[in-house]
């Protein structure tokens, strides 16, 4: 639909172009006095809009607004000739104020990230050795020595972008994503923001995961609030999913005091992470490579269908490691809980790109 638009308002724009050649007189010295010249500088506004949406610019609408302003108050002067150009700025005005609430509530996500970065620490970054994993299992140190971050930088934090797809129940149709997601070390932190598709209708979400408290918002069309979850339980089951961002996409981090390694088993590897008053645990799985394939968790929560909170097995089957600006990680994982009776998969998760401590958002 993004594509759609972007080519309806190029060729607006292209119309546009007939008012220039209209209103333009053939003596070139007076061209700048001619009215051509608003119908050519419109041409060109719709053009940058229609290339901003292209290139996905959230704040494109800004341009969009301004374009239909401008437009209609030149189509009112040239009505005889201009006014269809009207019923075109109606189809698109709608997806103006569309964007305009996506911007609004993705801001709340990026002014996060802001405080996020704020809060990291100015020091000289310290380099991750063979002497910083000396203490930890043996599969463990094997996984990082597989990643290859021993002489790189430790990481304080991390961004991640993915595509896949959700559903929410194994009855339910599957429904694209995209989203971005910024990991903070020093004060755990976890902030995921995403965007999908649903019965062709855009819905986005965001995650926002800090020290043991979490909520979950999802809105349709970025307004219309068709979930939300906080809570005790929301808190636990994100402080899982951010021990789990770091075994999968930062392995580097796992020199992290706040995890504790509980037993090996071959190469299984049990291990805790804890944040304020929270404590979880997984089990780690490597095969003989050293790459780390499945972890699998009893602390996470699922909504039941009575709309109750319990906690079910999680576990997220990893493959095909790639490598990722000098780190190699797992680039596909699935996620899914375990009820008594059967296996749900209720996520495909894709990884796009990772970013270790980037200093721009």
């Amino acid at each position: 639909m993004r594509y759609f638009l972007a080519i309806i308002i190029l060729l607006h724009g292209a119309i546009h172009l007939a008012g220039f050649r209209v209103n333009t007189p053939a003596v070139s010295s007076n061209f700048v006095k001619s009215p051509g010249v608003f119908w050519l500088a419109m041409a060109v506004m719709w053009s940058v809009t229609s290339g901003l949406l292209f290139s996905n610019w959230l704040y494109w609408w800004v341009f969009g607004m301004t374009s239909v302003f401008f437009s209609q108050i030149l189509i009112f002067k040239y009505w005889k000739d201009a006014k269809y150009g009207t019923i075109v700025n109606v189809v698109i005005l709608p997806w103006l104020f569309l964007s305009l609430a996506a911007s609004n509530f993705e801001d709340q996500y990026k002014r996060d990230i802001k405080e996020g970065m704020a809060s990291l620490t100015p020091a000289p970054q310290e380099t991750l050795s063979n002497t910083d994993i000396e203490g930890l299992p043996l599969p463990v140190q094997k996984y990082i020595r597989y990643s290859g971050a021993i002489g790189k930088p430790k990481v304080t934090h991390f961004k991640v972008a993915f595509e896949g797809v959700l559903r929410e129940s194994d009855t339910a149709d599957w429904m694209s994503f995209h989203s971005e997601q910024t990991n903070f070390m020093n004060t755990p932190t976890r902030l995921f923001f995403l965007n999908a598709t649903m019965k062709h209708l855009p819905v986005a979400g965001y995650h926002r995961y800090t020290n043991g408290e979490a909520f979950m918002d999802i809105r349709l069309i970025s307004m219309i609030r068709v979930a939300y979850e906080t809570g005790w339980e929301m808190g636990v089951s994100e402080t899982v999913t951010f021990f789990n961002d770091m075994c999968v996409m930062a392995p580097a981090t796992l020199i992290d005091s706040r995890v504790k390694w509980l037993a090996v088993k071959g190469n299984h590897v049990q291990a805790s992470f804890t944040t304020d008053d929270i404590t979880v645990s997984a089990w780690l799985y490597f095969n003989e490579d050293g790459q780390l394939i499945n972890f699998i968790s009893d602390d996470r929560y699922a909504r039941e269908e009575d709309g109750s909170m319990e906690r079910r097995q999680w576990s997220t089957p990893l493959k095909d490691y790639q490598d990722f600006n000098g780190h190699r990680v797992a680039a596909y994982a699935d996620a899914v809980y375990q009820y008594p009776n059967k296996e749900f998969c209720y996520g495909n998760f894709r990884t796009i790109n990772v970013e270790y401590n980037p200093t721009k958002r």
